[in-house]
């Protein structure tokens, strides 16, 4: 049985002196089920090294556990069934109809009933509004619509309707090439996965959609663990400002913070 966190929540993954110097240097933190955790802070500043490290291709320093068993003790196709790795990644040049690509997200979890594939493929493509996709080639999309079918290819492989093994979400700035509307979707239906149960870590860059969505923030910078916890503790205007370089006011906007950027 999986240790359990504040709300009682069931710890998916654990880091424990999580590290790769000089890119990362340790720190500790705990994911729990259905929570939403942004890694946040400048560019080089370890963020993409911890994912990399939390989905079991890229060997730690340190510990990790993923559902109470260390991470090295999985093989790829068990963690392709629990878990999903969405990294940062240029188009393929080979051409593969869009459709074609997204069942090859599900091809780890053996034999599915047509009836939820196709319930799964429409609430996600309809979400990510890339229904009008399906027939086209890879090759033919723009930047945003790529990322958005690999999104949702992504959301697929651990959707509960089809995987009950899902556990674990990891996205590398999922937001890259979308417009401030495709983001707006983006962020809906990562809070939809999170709410069927999965945990999800993500490197952020927009510090206000951090401090809207997420549910717990670990702020790096140079490597180093600057804070961790909720983000209206560590997204303190002196903190960001620190670590930012860069002048920031916060004000409160119907009830909602908010970051402006002055310099």
């Amino acid at each position: 049985m999986m240790n359990q966190i504040e709300h009682n929540q069931p710890v998916v993954i654990a880091a424990k002196n999580l590290a790769m110097p000089p890119r990362l240097l340790p720190v500790s933190f705990e994911v729990g089920q259905g929570e939403i955790v942004h890694l946040i802070g400048p560019n080089g500043s370890g963020k993409s090294t911890a994912i990399s490290m939390l989905s079991g291709l890229v060997e730690p320093e340190g510990d990790v556990m993923f559902a109470d068993k260390p991470i090295q003790e999985y093989d790829l196709q068990m963690l392709a069934q629990q878990r999903c790795y969405l990294a940062q990644q240029d188009k393929p040049a080979f051409s593969v109809g869009v459709y074609h690509f997204l069942s090859l997200s599900l091809s780890a979890l053996g034999h599915l009933d047509g009836d939820k594939v196709q319930a799964a493929l429409d609430e996600i493509c309809d979400a990510l509004k890339i229904a009008d996709k399906l027939n086209r080639s890879i090759q033919q999309l723009s930047g945003g619509e790529w990322q958005r079918v690999r999104l949702a290819a992504a959301c697929l492989q651990v959707w509960p309707d089809l995987n009950p093994d899902a556990k674990l979400l990891l996205l590398d700035e999922p937001a890259a090439a979308l417009d401030i509307g495709q983001e707006a979707t983006m962020y809906k239906l990562i809070r939809r996965i999170a709410s069927k149960g999965i945990a999800v870590v993500m490197a952020n860059h927009d510090l206000n959609r951090t401090l809207k969505e997420a549910d717990k923030v670990i702020l790096l910078n140079n490597g180093s663990c600057v804070a961790k916890g909720k983000p209206e503790a560590v997204m303190t205007v002196d903190t960001l400002e620190k670590v930012f370089a860069t002048q920031i006011q916060r004000i409160d906007h119907q009830g909602q913070a908010c970051l402006l950027f002055t310099d």
